[in-house]
């Protein structure tokens, strides 16, 4: 115990020294508040007690995720997450592997924790050849029993008897290597009430083999009177939808349909997101409170485009507000190949979360939900690190976020002006961003210059005063607005100085422009979309240096760039080591170019988008 406290205090020391030292970006991960854990966290999941505290559910053990020892954990606080009581075991850590809790508050302040259990104690089951060269899984923390506790005192301690809930078979139970006698599953994200019943997501695994999963789908285990009935040997149990078949990925898809995430909306239906391998994540709505569902399909903006998204964690939520959110990664990762005979499913690239608005909108069928374009909501430093398993918890008006890196979990509150920023996407009315502005060209009756005095951009990066001299990162950025008519191979912009220094943007012979950033040591390029710009037509184009993240995204005639059908990502990584993007003292203006605005500041996609829609200030 002292050794882990130890290892919270010195997390929580690195973390202040990280943020006194540099710029305080609430975005980057390292400014949220830990919570503790053993070594391994996983899945740090919120519900506010009938006594005012947050319990926080916790995946944790000392070793890495599936080792011996991982068990489940709760812990309280009353400070909005600043700090937290001691851990209480749910299962102790010399148990059966316990494992992936979810938890669910019921009217009368009775908390249910549901989680998976080794019960039988199974050291390896059948796996897939050639992933198990020997044929056996001995990971064993996706299988056995389905169980919950309950805690009458808001999470200070857990019943002694677990209950299981005895699960139906389906079709992929059935052909597992065991013919459904033992089951492979899992769960993550929310427990949910609605209608008087109880509905806890589950998500069926078919086998394990080449990315662990090889095949999964979701159902929704309900019970009618877990709201009212006080004897847990007493609730009653369904496996939805009916039939054999749960929640799979659009016809075409391919195997893996997993970590479902439940949203009700207002006129009862429910909506449901989750991951696939296919480069989109999957959603679908019920229209009988999950007794069945319409055809899966692929989740789109609401201009409908294709959302793209890894296999990772999505998880969709109502506000309290009743609009939602929606968090995932902007980018169609797919697989990666480590070896020409070989295709191993990526989890990769979970850096940075973008996070997306939703609003409730009419349809034939019932309510359904229209999405706005995303914001960066969270990010790392380093580009590997894999943020996941959020939750969402409002109190006074406020937003925090739940993510966990496997190894450290943490909460942030998140500004309210992004997420406000993002709803208010689908407003008719739009104004132009004008904090920050720098250049706004041409003057009321004149026509846009040849050449103007170059403004000064922020640095991002510079020398300290610490002893060490060494550099503070500023977390700055900055926005090229402009209004141009396209011709390819043309300049639009051009600060730079005989030595390179500076940025430009300019247009591509494929449809596309281009933005350079050079420091005199470090230069960087990273191009839009290509085919969106069409010869001769007047497009708007938002080029958006984000110093937080340090990355660069274009925003064209109202659109986030996400790579389309050309390349995974449509968003690109610039060099820490970037100095700035200063160069002469002139900014030449191209003749293409029709209006201008430079920000001091990277604009949110919301603020792009609003200027694209109401061009003159």
């Amino acid at each position: 115990m002292h050794s882990m406290k130890a290892r919270w205090i010195t997390l929580s020391l690195l973390a202040c020294a990280l943020t006194n030292a540099q710029i305080v970006d609430r975005r980057n991960i390292k400014s949220g508040d830990i919570i503790p854990d053993e070594g391994y966290s996983d899945q740090p999941y919120i519900v506010k007690t009938a006594d005012g505290a947050w319990l926080c559910v916790i995946t944790t053990g000392p070793g890495l995720e599936g080792a011996g020892g991982q068990h489940v954990v709760t812990r309280r606080s009353t400070d909005r997450g600043k700090t937290w009581s001691q851990a209480v075991d749910v299962e102790p850590s010399n148990g059966p592997e316990a494992s992936y809790a979810v938890l669910l508050k019921v009217p009368y302040g009775r908390i249910y924790v549901f989680y998976n259990h080794n019960t039988d104690n199974l050291r390896q089951v059948i796996g897939d050849k050639p992933a198990y060269k020997d044929g056996w899984v001995r990971r064993v923390d996706s299988l056995g029993h389905f169980v919950f506790k309950f805690s009458d005192d808001h999470g200070r301690s857990w019943s002694a008897k677990r209950y299981d809930i005895l699960q139906r078979d389906f079709e992929i139970d059935l052909k597992n290597p065991y013919e459904g006698t033992i089951k492979f599953f899992w769960n993550v994200g929310r427990a949910f009430s609605h209608g008087g019943a109880g509905y806890v997501p589950l998500h069926k695994v078919g086998g394990f083999g080449e990315g662990f999963f090889t095949s999964s789908e979701g159902v929704l285990l309900r019970s009618r009177n877990m709201l009212t009935e006080r004897d847990p040997s007493q609730l009653e149990w369904e496996t939805w939808p009916e039939g054999e078949v749960g929640l799979r990925t659009p016809a075409g898809g391919g195997p893996i349909a997993e970590e479902q995430s439940f949203s009700v909306l207002s006129d009862g239906s429910f909506f449901c997101v989750y991951r696939t391998i296919d480069g989109h994540s999957a959603f679908s709505y019920s229209r009988d409170a999950g007794r069945s569902w319409e055809p899966p399909q692929y989740m789109r903006y609401a201009d409908g485009r294709l959302m793209k998204h890894p296999r990772a964690a999505n998880f969709a939520w109502r506000a309290e507000n009743g609009k939602f959110l929606y968090w995932f990664h902007n980018h169609g990762g797919r697989f990666i190949r480590e070896h020409p005979r070989r295709r191993t499913i990526a989890y990769e690239d979970r850096n940075p979360v973008w996070l997306v608005g939703g609003v409730e909108a009419d349809s034939p069928r019932g309510k359904i939900i229209r999405w706005s374009q995303p914001e960066i909501v969270l990010y790392d430093d380093d580009p590997l690190i894999r943020m996941s398993y959020p939750d969402l918890v409002e109190e006074g008006g406020k937003y925090y976020f739940t993510e966990t890196q496997k190894d450290v979990a943490r909460v942030h509150e998140i500004d309210a002006a992004l997420l406000h920023g993002l709803w208010s996407q689908f407003d008719a009315k739009a104004t132009p961003a004008k904090a920050g502005l720098l250049v706004n060209l041409p003057a009321a009756g004149a026509s846009t210059p040849t050449e103007v005095a170059a403004p000064a951009l922020p640095l991002l990066l510079q020398r300290s005063r610490r002893a060490d001299f060494a550099a503070d990162d500023l977390r700055a950025g900055f926005s090229i607005d402009v209004w141009m008519r396209f011709e390819s191979g043309q300049t639009l912009l051009d600060n730079r100085g005989p030595d390179g220094k500076g940025f430009a943007l300019r247009t591509s012979t494929v449809g596309s422009v281009e933005l350079i950033l050079n420091d005199g040591q470090t230069e960087n390029r990273w191009t839009s979309d290509p085919g969106m710009l069409a010869t001769s037509k007047t497009h708007h184009i938002v080029a958006i240096v984000d110093g937080g993240p340090k990355i660069i995204t274009f925003v064209i005639d109202g659109k986030l760039n996400d790579g389309g059908d050309a390349r995974q990502f449509g968003w690109g990584r610039f060099s820490p080591n970037l100095r700035g993007a200063n160069g002469g003292n002139l900014l030449r203006i191209g003749n293409p170019v029709q209006r201008l605005r430079l920000y001091n500041r990277a604009l949110r996609t919301s603020e792009a988008i609003a200027n694209f829609k109401s061009p003159i200030l």
